[in-house]
């Protein structure tokens, strides 16, 4: 097959070696300089050059804040029957794109990225195919997940959008608050260090990426149950209660279980 990627980042450098090698790929940046890191594929830095490669698959890989103005600098140079594909970790606005597009898509979200993930073994980690999308791209992705041994989920939109309020915008809202009210430490402890790794992963991510991941719609009720749980904890300690203590600390296990 021959396939376009778009942007040559963390994630479209790391499709463009694991799929190179059984399929044609071309990828395209306009940064010539990020190119020099792609190999055994065609590099792209004028739209033009797109034309005569005529992909059957484009898989955008552009940062979230420009999945779409990709797309859209790209259509006037793909032939009808390409399917459209984004990896984007939010989908606000896609639908809508993929519906006015006029070309078939599939959307699929790869719950892992080159700041926590270990790249070379992904058997524990996860990823979504959103059940809208083409029959065939998905049969393409769903193959290619399991080559992985990703652990796959096919939601509609609107239930990928609910799953990442729950599973990052909590964790990003949770570090974002143990940042904010940081200071130096000169002994810190285990506990203490590990925060402070998975903070400074957390914040050398873009800013529009994390802005619109908490401004996701169902962000707040999440948000809301954080601090109504966080006010319970402060009256226990408030209290010295050792009772609601001990069932708050089974409440969590319990969870996490």
């Amino acid at each position: 097959m021959k396939i376009l990627i778009l942007g040559a980042g963390k994630m479209g450098t790391f499709f463009c070696d694991l799929l190179s090698f059984n399929h044609e790929v071309a990828v395209y940046d306009p940064d010539r300089e990020k190119l020099r890191f792609t190999f055994n594929a065609l590099r792209f830095s004028n739209l033009d050059e797109i034309d005569t490669f005529e992909p059957q698959l484009v898989i955008n890989a552009a940062t979230v804040k420009f999945t779409i103005p990709a797309f859209e600098a790209v259509l006037p140079h793909l032939p009808s029957s390409a399917i459209l594909s984004d990896i984007a970790s939010v989908k606000t606005g896609l639908p809508e794109f993929y519906e006015s597009a006029g070309h078939p898509f599939v959307s699929t979200h790869p719950m892992f990225g080159p700041t926590f993930a270990s790249m070379s073994d992904l058997s524990r980690e996860n990823a979504i195919i959103i059940s809208e999308g083409d029959h065939l791209g998905k049969v393409f992705f769903r193959d290619l997940y399991n080559q992985l041994h990703l652990h796959i989920e096919e939601y509609t939109f609107s239930q990928h959008d609910e799953t990442i309020a729950y599973s990052i915008a909590i964790p990003f809202a949770s570090t974002l608050v143990f940042g904010s009210v940081m200071k130096h430490q000169d002994a810190p402890g285990t506990t203490f260090k590990r925060h402070m790794a998975i903070a400074r992963g957390v914040m050398s991510e873009d800013d529009y990426l994390l802005s619109e991941i908490l401004f996701n719609p169902h962000t707040p009720s999440q948000l809301e149950l954080i601090q109504e749980k966080l006010n319970q904890l402060q009256q226990i300690v408030k209290k010295r209660d050792s009772e609601a203590m001990r069932i708050y600390l089974e409440k969590v296990r319990e969870n996490i279980r």
